[in-house]
């Protein structure tokens, strides 16, 4: 995600640089067409440039409204994970306790397992979404005879939560918690079940290739009409007032498309990192740590 206070002009005409250039070639040659060969027949005023960009504007902002739908749909999945992974690892710390003294080391220890269990199933699932190895940032987190296992599993962030539903219930039969206790964390389990679906769900599902293809195919017809329709009223000028016009429509077919997947490892990603490492310095904190990882930092502008 770029979040940057001011506009990076580097990157803004690296985003449509290449196209745009050959906007203005396309423009510069009708032009030359025009004015210099009087070739006439290159130009026409009767081709409804309105019409058309008022009705490809329509259907190219219908499809940005729907790709930033999914974007903001799956921030606010990550915004679930983040309130349900803080009330678990609570519920946890708050909730589980010792009934003899000689207990008490084996529920703190529990308590620590199920809580670095709950961080490495955000790691998890974040390096799943973007299609990169689940268990690079779990060897700090979890023992090594667990990572051997989970190498093996198809999906490692499912594995993680069940084996923190069965030290649940294994603390349910010790006593450390109560059942009513159990099912309210049980229900965190399920939301996170719920948002890691969601997820899955965005992530598996991309836009429909015609509802991607045809907009951008519309733009690109448009953005090759428009100097030919104002050639004749703008003359030499007309590269100014066809780029520009053009540039709008291909920016805005460039901004859907980047948004339409959330989880692409790209720079117009949710920033997971950066939630996973709130999630890890706040767990890590409500069990009392103080030698706390540091915030995930922009790199160049972007939160990862």
């Amino acid at each position: 995600m770029i979040v940057p206070k001011a506009p990076n002009l580097k990157r803004m005409v690296g985003y449509v640089g290449l196209p745009v250039l050959l906007l203005l070639s396309w423009d510069v040659l009708i032009v030359v067409a025009f004015e210099l060969l009087h070739w006439q027949w290159v130009g026409s005023k009767s081709i409804p440039l309105a019409l058309y960009g008022s009705a490809i504007g329509i259907v190219v902002g219908f499809r940005n409204n729907s790709a930033y739908g999914r974007w903001w749909e799956a921030r606010g999945l990550w915004g679930a994970i983040v309130n349900n992974s803080r009330s678990l690892a609570r519920q946890i710390c708050t909730t589980m306790r010792a009934h003899k003294p000689e207990e008490t080391k084996v529920v703190e220890a529990a308590q620590r397992e199920i809580v670095y269990l709950q961080i490495a199933f955000t790691h998890a699932l974040r390096q799943q979404l973007r299609g990169l190895d689940p268990l690079v940032d779990l060897a700090p987190l979890l023992p090594a005879g667990m990572l051997n296992t989970l190498s093996n599993e198809n999906n490692v962030s499912l594995t993680l939560q069940r084996h923190i539903g069965t030290l649940l219930r294994e603390a349910r039969r010790q006593g450390w918690i109560e059942t009513l206790e159990w099912q309210t964390m049980d229900r965190s389990l399920d939301d996170l079940m719920d948002a890691q679906g969601g997820c899955e769900r965005i992530k598996n599902t991309p836009m429909p290739k015609q509802y991607d293809f045809f907009p951008m195919l519309f733009v690109q017809i448009y953005c090759l009409l428009l100097p030919i329709g104002m050639v004749e009223s703008l003359g030499w000028f007309t590269p100014i007032g066809s780029t520009l016009v053009g540039f709008m429509f291909v920016a805005l077919d460039k901004i859907g498309r980047d948004l339409e997947d959330p989880f692409d490892n790209s720079i117009y990603d949710v920033p997971m990192t950066a939630i996973t490492r709130t999630i890890e310095i706040n767990l890590r904190q409500l069990l009392g740590e103080r030698e706390l990882p540091a915030p995930e930092p922009p790199i160049h502008g972007v939160l990862w």
